[in-house]
């Protein structure tokens, strides 16, 4: 069967078919990665990929980010290290329900993810969707006054406060490495490194705007957030066991969605680091702020 690759009623996102993640022949591997620059998010279903195979499959896009202790690939669970649900007040749970709001990952390190690979492999009965919205068409969508406004902000990106929002102290080295330090600067307006498309960076971890009162700033973001998030810039994927995504966080946003929490969710998540020549903060160690 040869690889079928299906765009979604989206602005964002295929469906690729007939190829295995695991065995991608050169030409498959080719057809996948412009699609990947082209879609921002591509879904493989029924691949049930092993750690191994997810692992090599994510490398395939670029080095990979290590994650929580040590770890290259992750359990976005529900449950704890002895397979129990996380009590609702842990500060795993309070981590994961943080991945409700609308985000790119990485965005408050000093070097931001490029892509990332999720995988299904214990779900509940209902709920527990992942949302991609596309903020390349946003960009694209903007009326003139807004891009000029725009074009030279640059907003500082805070996990703590980020969490703060939804009442969680986070807390340091509780989660993937969170940056505790100076936080990292982002423009709002980005360039795709690899098809130039102008994309707007904005997502939770956005809190305040360089040279704006917090209150214009935080207006604007939201205003930015709900644009980007509004349809037909969104995509909503219903999860099946054995399903693989992987996404570009350059330009994108994504977000899950909550389920009953007293049954069992397990993904694996793999993410891919990106180029310290694109995805460094503006005022990332070595570089002038």
């Amino acid at each position: 069967m040869a690889i079928h690759i299906e765009p979604t009623q989206a602005t964002l996102g295929a469906v690729v078919t007939g190829v295995r993640i695991a065995a991608l022949a050169d030409g498959e591997w080719r057809a996948i990665e412009d699609a990947f620059h082209q879609h921002g998010l591509l879904i493989f279903p029924g691949q049930h990929p092993s750690h191994e195979e997810q692992l090599a499959f994510a490398r395939r896009f670029g080095d990979i980010e290590v994650l929580a202790e040590g770890m290259t690939t992750v359990p976005i669970a529900n449950l704890d290290p002895q397979g129990k649900l996380l009590a609702q007040d842990s500060q795993r749970m309070q981590l994961l329900k943080g991945n409700e709001g609308w985000h790119t990952d990485s965005s408050y390190m000093h070097l931001a993810s490029k892509a990332a690979v999720l995988s299904a492999h214990v779900l509940p009965s209902a709920g527990g969707e992942t949302q991609w919205a596309d903020a390349r068409a946003a960009y694209d969508a903007l009326d003139e006054a807004t891009r000029a406004r725009i074009a030279d902000l640059v907003a500082c990106h805070d996990y703590f406060r980020s969490q703060a929002k939804i009442g969680h102290q986070a807390e340091v080295g509780s989660g993937y490495g969170f940056f505790a330090g100076e936080k990292p600067l982002r423009p709002l307006v980005k360039v795709h490194p690899v098809t130039g498309r102008k994309t707007l960076y904005v997502g939770r971890h956005a809190s305040s705007i360089v040279g704006l009162p917090d209150d214009e700033a935080e207006a604007l973001i939201a205003r930015l957030n709900e644009f980007i998030t509004s349809p037909p810039r969104v995509y909503t994927h219903h999860w099946q066991v054995g399903d693989l995504v992987v996404w570009d966080n350059r330009c994108l946003l994504h977000r899950a969605r909550p389920y009953d929490y007293n049954e069992t969710r397990i993904m694996m998540h793999t993410r891919i680091k990106g180029d310290p020549r694109t995805e460094s903060a503006l005022n990332a160690p070595g570089l002038a702020a």
